[in-house]
């Protein structure tokens, strides 16, 4: 991935500032990449505007300016069908920040609509990007952990309830982003619980608990209403057990654990064993995801949250909050 778009590289602009909205267009200008601010909010838009060197545009203008090449879109979900579908028609490669629909049928037709104009299509499941969890993917991969077991990943933090989207579906695309790209398949089996503190239909905690064809299991804890920020997966496999805590340091973000179970005289035992940090060089998720996104869009490669990937997640997202609202 090379950090600067160059005066020929891909155009994107980005629309939506919001707080994600923000983060995609200084990583963008960075890059040199940046070629314009869509937002309804003009001062807001304005003032990102001045601080990057971009003008402010509206979304059709965007649209109809054969030099950007893309669009980057930190919206509610609720937007990204309508305007997604409207960008991909008029030729622009698409990126959505998750989830990527309200539903999977939406989500399948953005699908549609990228494949019928051959666009890219890409969704922000960030940590896919995060050099931690690609060491961590590479560990699994190679067969350090083993067979895998189970894992369990926790998103916690205090603020930023939502009132358009649950718990669920605003911290947990993440987590399940991740399960599958480790686990390397979709569960057989789906089941959630949630915690309905600050409204009566809007979740504000949840748990939900995976189960996969190859016998590993997954659970995923989220909540709005925590009292610190926690973000942890753990991964148990039958030679180690991995750990990516993104609250650490970066000399200790991925630890690896030799820990194993051994049968004396017929009963299992623990043999525990020295945490062995594993090395990780410090890079920002966002700028990694920008630049792969930049990439795909020149090349023509498939993203590696591309939009089947954001399908299956979808997926698994519905048969939870399925199983929610059977209580």
């Amino acid at each position: 991935m090379t950090e600067r778009a160059g005066q020929d590289g891909p155009k994107v602009a980005v629309v939506g500032v919001g707080m994600w909205g923000r983060n995609h267009a200084r990583n963008y200008a960075e890059i040199g990449a940046l070629a314009a601010i869509v937002d309804r909010d003009l001062e807001a838009a304005a003032r990102l505007s001045a601080q990057h060197g971009v003008p402010v545009a509206s979304f059709d203008e965007v649209l109809a300016d054969p030099g950007i090449s893309a669009v980057a879109m930190a919206l509610p979900p609720s937007q990204n069908l309508s305007l997604g579908r409207r960008a991909l028609e008029a030729g622009k490669h698409l990126f959505v920040e998750k989830p990527m629909a309200m539903t999977t049928g939406e989500a399948a037709e953005l699908l549609a609509v990228a494949a019928r104009h051959e666009r890219r299509l890409m969704v922000g499941h960030i940590l896919q990007y995060h050099p931690a969890f690609l060491v961590l993917l590479e560990l699994v991969r190679a067969g350090t952990l083993g067979r895998l077991l189970s894992l369990v990943s926790t998103r916690l933090d205090l603020g930023r309830i939502r009132r358009e989207e649950d718990a669920l579906w605003a911290l947990a695309p993440h987590d399940v982003s991740m399960i599958l790209a480790l686990v390397g398949e979709e569960p057989d089996a789906v089941t959630a619980q949630g915690g309905y503190h600050t409204h009566p239909t809007i979740a504000d905690t949840a748990g939900v608990d995976l189960r996969f064809p190859s016998g590993v299991r997954a659970e995923i804890r989220v909540s709005w209403l925590h009292p610190f920020k926690e973000q942890r997966l753990v991964v148990v496999g039958e030679r180690a057990m991995a750990v990516f805590d993104d609250r650490e340091p970066w000399e200790r973000k991925l630890v690896l654990y030799r820990h194993r179970i051994e049968d004396r005289g017929g009963m299992p035992f623990a043999e525990r064993a020295e945490p062995e940090p594993v090395a990780v060089e410090p890079g920002e998720p966002l700028r990694r995801e920008c630049l792969h996104f930049l990439d795909c869009v020149r090349t023509g490669a498939r993203p590696t949250s591309d939009g089947e990937e954001g399908l299956r997640v979808l997926r698994v997202l519905e048969r939870a909050s399925a199983s929610l609202s059977c209580g």
